[in-house]
C-alpha cells in the first residue's frame, strides 16, 4: 500500500496518508485513546476540521491540502475547465470548515495555484495535487525544527516555560511550534520543564500538551487557567511561548482564547512573551487584528465537559475560540528564516524575502 509521508516524520503522528485515503488522530480523545480516523471524502475532512478531530493552524492547512487531493481524486469532468471549477468549489467548501486559522485558506489557495499553473490532464493535475500536498507537509516539518532552533536561543539555561493550549506536533505536521521551540531548547541540554495551561473549555493544554511532552520525556504540570499570573508573580515563571493561528501584518496575534490573558500577565511581571509559527501564518493582507475573523463555537461546549453539564440550565454561554493579543505585547514572532522584533510591520514584511 503506498503510503505519502514526509522521510522525518515525527515520533508523535496526528496525520497518516496512503491510498486509501486520510487517517487523523482523533485529539477529541486524548489522552484517554489513542484511535485514528479513515476519511475519504473531503467532506469528511471538512467536518474532522470543524468537529476538532484535528486542530492547531498548521495541521489544519495540510489535512486541507490533503482533503483537496480526495476531492480532486472523485471529481468527474468533462472538461480540464470544468475540472478546475468543480476543485474550486471543494476548496471553497473546505475554507468554511474554520474561519480564524489562516493556514487553512492558505493551503487551499497554493493547491488550486498549482492545479491550474500548467495546462495539465485531469489525471495529472490529480498527481500534481499529490506531490504538492506532500510538500506543503514537508515544509512544515522542516519549518518547525527551524524554529525550534531559533526559539531554544531565546529560552534561558533552566527554568519553567508557560504555554497556552497545544502547539506542538499535534497541531502540525510534527515536532511542534511553540513546543518545538521548548522540544528544541530541551534536546539541547537546557533544563527547561513546562506549566500548561488546562485552556478550557477543550482542554488542550490538560489533554493534549501534557500528553505530548509526556510522550517526548519533558517534565510538565498542569495547572489552571487563573493560576499562571500568581505563578509569574511569585517568580516560577521564566518566559511564555504559544502558537498563533493568523499573524496579522502589524503583528497582532491571535490565537487560543486565554492568550491575550496571558501576554498581559507577562509583560506585567516582566516576563518575555514570544509566538512561534511558520510564515504560513501570517498574513500580511490583515492590517490588524481587528480585521482577523474570532471562530464562535457552540455554547455547549463551555457548559458540558467530560458529557456532564456544568452549569444551570436556562443560562446563556459565550464561546469564543480565539482572542487578540496586540502586538506592543510580544517580544518576539519566531518563524523558521527569522526572530521577528518590533517594529513588526517592517520586520515581517521582511521575512518573506528570506529563504528557509
Amino acid at each position: 500500500m503506498p503510503e505519502y509521508l514526509p522521510p522525518n516524520l515525527d515520533i508523535i503522528r496526528p496525520i497518516l496518508w496512503d491510498d486509501k485515503g486520510l487517517l487523523l488522530l482523533d485529539q477529541r480523545l486524548l489522552p484517554w485513546r489513542e484511535k485514528y480516523l479513515r476519511l475519504r471524502t473531503w467532506q469528511e475532512v471538512r467536518e474532522a476540521i470543524r468537529s476538532m478531530v484535528v486542530r492547531g493552524a498548521p495541521a489544519i492547512g495540510i489535512t486541507a491540502a490533503i482533503g483537496m487531493v480526495l476531492g480532486a481524486e472523485r471529481i468527474k469532468a468533462r472538461s480540464r475547465r470544468d475540472f478546475l471549477a468543480k476543485l474550486r468549489r471543494v476548496g471553497e467548501g473546505l475554507k468554511k470548515a474554520r474561519p480564524t486559522a489562516v493556514n487553512l485558506s492558505w493551503a487551499v489557495e497554493r493547491m488550486l495555484e498549482r492545479a491550474a499553473s500548467e495546462e495539465l490532464s485531469p489525471a495529472d493535475i490529480v498527481e500534481a495535487l499529490r506531490a504538492e500536498a506532500l510538500k506543503i507537509w514537508e515544509e512544515d516539518i522542516a519549518a518547525n525544527r527551524k524554529m525550534g532552533r531559533l526559539g531554544a536561543a531565546l529560552l534561558p539555561e533552566e527554568g519553567a516555560i508557560l504555554t497556552h493550549c497545544n502547539a506542538g506536533a499535534l497541531a502540525t505536521g510534527g515536532y511542534g511550534t511553540a513546543l518545538g521551540v521548548i522540544r528544541a531548547a530541551f534536546e539541547a541540554g537546557k533544563k527547561i520543564e513546562v506549566f500548561a495551561d488546562e485552556t478550557r473549555p477543550w482542554l488542550q493544554g490538560a489533554r493534549l500538551t501534557a500528553w505530548e511532552m509526556k510522550k517526548v520525556g519533558i517534565p510538565v504540570t498542569v495547572i489552571p487557567d487563573v493560576a499562571s499570573g500568581s505563578l509569574m508573580h511569585q517568580g516560577k515563571i521564566a518566559a511564555c511561548v504559544v502558537g498563533a493561528d493568523r499573524i496579522a501584518a502589524n503583528g497582532d496575534v491571535a490565537n487560543k482564547i486565554g492568550t491575550y490573558n496571558v501576554a498581559v500577565l507577562a509583560r506585567e511581571n516582566g516576563i518575555p512573551f514570544y509566538v512561534a509559527a511558520p510564515r504560513s501564518t501570517i498574513d500580511l493582507n490583515t492590517k490588524s487584528g481587528k480585521d482577523i475573523p474570532i471562530e464562535w463555537r457552540d455554547p455547549k461546549e463551555v457548559h458540558y465537559c467530560g458529557g456532564k453539564r456544568l452549569t444551570p440550565k436556562g443560562v446563556a454561554a459565550a464561546n469564543p475560540a480565539f482572542d487578540v493579543t496586540p502586538a506592543r505585547y510580544v517580544r518576539g514572532i519566531i518563524t523558521e528564516v527569522a526572530v521577528a522584533k518590533p517594529p513588526y510591520k517592517r520586520a515581517l514584511k521582511a521575512l518573506f524575502k528570506e529563504t528557509p
